[in-house]
């Protein structure tokens, strides 16, 4: 097993997270979801032009929760990462000067996310120890677990996997309990996921028998991945339109009309 300490240039990089981003905790969901999203897209991209060995026909990202053990998975089938890319994109977060850092980013805390690619840390917001189980596509390439527990030290280990991808496991923290009701994860999935274009799942999908709700050991997914604005009108009905609108407006009435448009930018609409 590999030991060291996550290579930050002067002050440690965690205080600074919790900071600036702990009033928008939430948002480590959408980080994590939209990183496994964009590793199931290059795996897409990969299978396209090179010969892979293994099923690809579900590349679906699940999210688990398990309130027993009190912790939360985002698990994808996508490109995974190496034992190099595991040094070079998780254990390296260099800033020439912390305290610079803070005065550039005072007024900007919502851009420091995503401006540094720390999408990965925000999940330290919510957790007291993130494990990574994580096996790349590339040929005899070993998996690898990495864990650490919030300090500037990890641990690196090679592992058994059988599939390609990255499972990121969540020990949520005594203070973020509410990160394990279900009925919290669901409404942050379709807040911040409900239109990404990778399928995603979380929890089963249930149907009604003998008075009952009886599941159907199905995959809920909560997602669209072709909403309305991807589609041509041609291919969409009224009920399309009005399953969009309410997807966007739950608590609105109903839509009164739809219109339909597919200009280029800029344009000019009188009404």
């Amino acid at each position: 097993m590999q030991k060291g300490k996550i290579g930050v240039t002067t002050e440690n990089i965690f205080p600074i997270i919790k900071k600036f981003l702990y009033s928008d905790h939430e948002i480590f969901l959408r980080e994590l979801v939209s990183n496994a999203v964009d590793a199931t897209q290059k795996l897409k991209t990969v299978i396209s032009t090179e010969s892979i060995e293994g099923n690809f026909d579900d590349l679906k990202i699940k999210v688990l929760l398990d309130k027993e053990k009190k912790t939360l998975t985002i698990s994808d089938k996508g490109i995974g990462m190496t034992h190099e890319e595991i040094e070079n994109y998780i254990n390296q977060i260099a800033f020439s000067s912390a305290g610079e850092f803070l005065e550039k980013y005072k007024d900007k805390k919502e851009a420091i996310i995503g401006h540094f690619g720390l999408g990965f840390y925000s999940s330290f917001m919510v957790s007291e120890r993130v494990d990574i189980y994580s096996k790349s596509y590339k040929k005899d390439e070993k998996a690898i677990k990495w864990s650490c527990d919030g300090s500037p030290e990890y641990s690196m280990e090679e592992i058994e996997k059988d599939e390609f991808g990255t499972d990121i496991v969540l020990h949520i923290a005594e203070d973020s309990k509410e990160f394990l009701e279900e009925n919290r994860i669901h409404e942050l999935l379709r807040k911040y996921c409900k239109f990404l274009p990778v399928e995603i799942a979380f929890g089963e999908e249930t149907e009604y028998k003998d008075g009952k709700e009886i599941p159907t050991g199905k995959d809920k997914i909560i997602n669209e991945t072709k909403p309305a604005w991807r589609r041509k009108p041609a291919d969409l009905k009224d009920e399309d339109y009005r399953k969009f609108y309410v997807d966007l407006y739950p608590v609105h009435d109903e839509p009164l009309f739809n219109i339909h448009l597919n200009v280029d930018y800029p344009f000019n609409l009188k009404v």
